[in-house]
């Protein structure tokens, strides 16, 4: 809870240095400050906002992806506040300044009106009307066109940027226009190296096996040309497929085993992406972005060696299956699978063999269709609901009404932790 504090109070902090630097200099027009800093303020946040969205790795260790990815949505909502009051109260010299900073407030709202939708899971999560319509929409407007929308973000702070530099009672202060420029050259720079030259750094290998589970589900195993040394069970990785048929963009999967030299992913195919997974290759040549991930972290830090109880809803068990082989001889596990359909029970063998490792320290409940109240009370242990920690991994809806399952039954929120399927 402090890292993420600490997270949220920079998105304080990052605009202050040029919110001072523009006020110790800008004395000349006192009655426009105020509305000229809170423009600096929306553009620091936009600017921040693009730096979060490299993923960095370190950030993920320290408060976890979707925190940083919350923080990220919720510039790019806040920002639009100050830019407004900006934009209503100041006024441009020349028509380019003033056509500028229209575009760039418009292409941001739009951005955020079609973020809404269809890459964040808040709105669709909580309303199956709203989970439709997305589902209609995503026929015409696919993932990749998603992704070139979003970038419209760097769009809107290069349009900023030079809407700034044609203001004269602005671009004639020195030494806040160089800490203007190195604010955006450092983020822009940032982005730039982390897409297009840090994937040459990242691990690297090839699909060693690619088959068919049942008939929506595959699993892809990826031998790699060094070990993946900061790995750790529950991580998941961002994989791009050399391979024309599927595209070059970088989907999130998570790592169903504890090896570190040959990694293994049980995907899905339920997007426009998955669905071409099947016709990847043996020898394809795969990159990884990662680690990333929490809950081996979340589960290790407890001292007192409580239960574990793994809740796993369709391929969501395959972050658990890497879990569930680390603990097994340790800890007393219990893990839950919920699967649609009995045919989707594909670790089942696995699953049989990991109880007979564990000495009987390992418990294995799979059943068709979801838990609900009764049957997890009925289910779980006394001292699992009391004592017991709990990780949930699945599609979003399903494990907002887990975790709102487990508090009705005595679980509280801090033993909670929880791994959505849908970034």
């Amino acid at each position: 809870m402090v890292r993420k504090l600490l997270l949220w109070s920079f998105a304080v902090i990052f605009p202050l240095p040029l919110v001072l630097a523009l006020n110790l200099e800008l004395a000349d027009v006192p009655s426009m400050r105020l509305y000229i800093t809170w423009g600096l303020i929306a553009y620091s946040w936009w600017l921040l906002a693009v730096l979060l969205s490299v993923r960095p790795s370190w950030l993920d260790r320290g408060v976890g992806l979707p925190s940083v990815y919350a923080l990220h949505g919720m510039l790019g909502v806040l920002a639009l506040i100050p830019a407004y009051l900006h934009r209503e109260n100041t006024f441009a010299p020349d028509d380019l300044s003033r056509l500028l900073g229209d575009w760039s407030f418009y292409a941001a709202l739009a951005v955020l009106c079609y973020s809404i939708v269809f890459m964040s899971g808040w709105l669709t999560d909580r309303s199956r009307l709203a989970l439709k319509v997305k589902s209609r929409l995503e026929t015409v407007f696919r993932r990749q066109l998603s992704v070139w929308i979003h970038r419209l973000n760097l769009a809107v702070v290069l349009m900023i940027w030079l809407h700034v530099h044609l203001i004269g009672r602005v671009n004639q202060h020195f030494w806040f226009m160089a800490l203007f420029d190195l604010y955006t050259v450092v983020v822009l720079g940032i982005y730039v190296w982390k897409k297009w030259v840090a994937p040459d750094s990242f691990l690297v290998g090839a699909v060693q096996e690619n088959i068919a589970l049942n008939g929506s589900t595959r699993r892809v195993t990826i031998a790699l040309d060094r070990t993946a040394t900061t790995s750790r069970p529950g991580d998941f990785y961002f994989l791009s497929f050399d391979d024309a048929g599927t595209g070059r963009e970088w989907h999130p999967f998570s790592v169903t085993d504890e090896r570190r030299d040959v990694l293994t992913f049980t995907i899905r195919q339920t997007g426009d992406f998955t669905h071409k997974i099947g016709a990847v290759t043996t020898g394809t040549r795969v990159r990884l972005e990662g680690p990333f991930g929490r809950l081996d972290y979340a589960l290790s830090r407890c001292t007192d060696d409580p239960p574990l109880v793994l809740l796993g809803m369709g391929a969501g068990i395959a972050p658990l299956l890497s879990l569930t082989a680390k603990y097994l001889t340790d800890r007393h596990v219990h893990l839950l699978w919920s699967v649609r359909r009995a045919d989707d029970a594909y670790y089942s063998p696995l699953l049989d063999e990991y109880e007979r490792r564990s000495g009987g320290r390992l418990t294995v409940t799979t059943q068709v269709g979801r838990f609900h109240r009764d049957r997890l009370s009925a289910l779980l242990r006394e001292e699992e609901v009391a004592r017991g920690e709990f990780v949930i991994v699945g599609p979003n809806p399903a494990v907002l009404a887990t975790q709102r399952t487990l508090r009705r039954i005595g679980v509280s929120r801090s033993r909670v932790h929880h791994e959505r399927l849908t970034m």
